[in-house]
């Protein structure tokens, strides 16, 4: 049985270069969760009240997919090329129950 888990990342101050070089990797595994039907949502949070920050950049993201495990989504948010590039401050992963809509 799968649950939906929401995965919520910090960026560290000014993660916008840094970001940029490992979008692509980091955009792929979300468009592998699209993929197979688990993600319910996926997107950054920009550092100001705008759609597009531009140079402002984004103080990080949410995550909510589905995972068979509290583990497993932890080993998914763990391996995000987000964290390897050094984007994230901090990445908590916890249950999510999906009520509306």
């Amino acid at each position: 049985m799968s649950l939906f888990y929401a995965i919520i990342s910090e960026d560290i101050p000014h993660s916008l270069p840094l970001r940029k070089q490992a979008r692509g990797a980091h955009l792929a595994r979300l468009e592998a969760l699209k993929a197979e039907g688990r993600l319910l949502i996926a997107g950054p949070h920009p550092a100001i009240d705008s759609e597009d920050p531009g140079e402002a950049g984004f103080t990080g993201s949410l995550v909510v997919a589905e995972f068979s495990s509290l583990e497993d989504a932890q080993k998914w948010a763990d391996a995000d090329p987000y964290i390897e590039a050094g984007v994230y401050a901090k990445v908590v992963v916890k249950p999510y129950k999906k009520v509306l809509p």
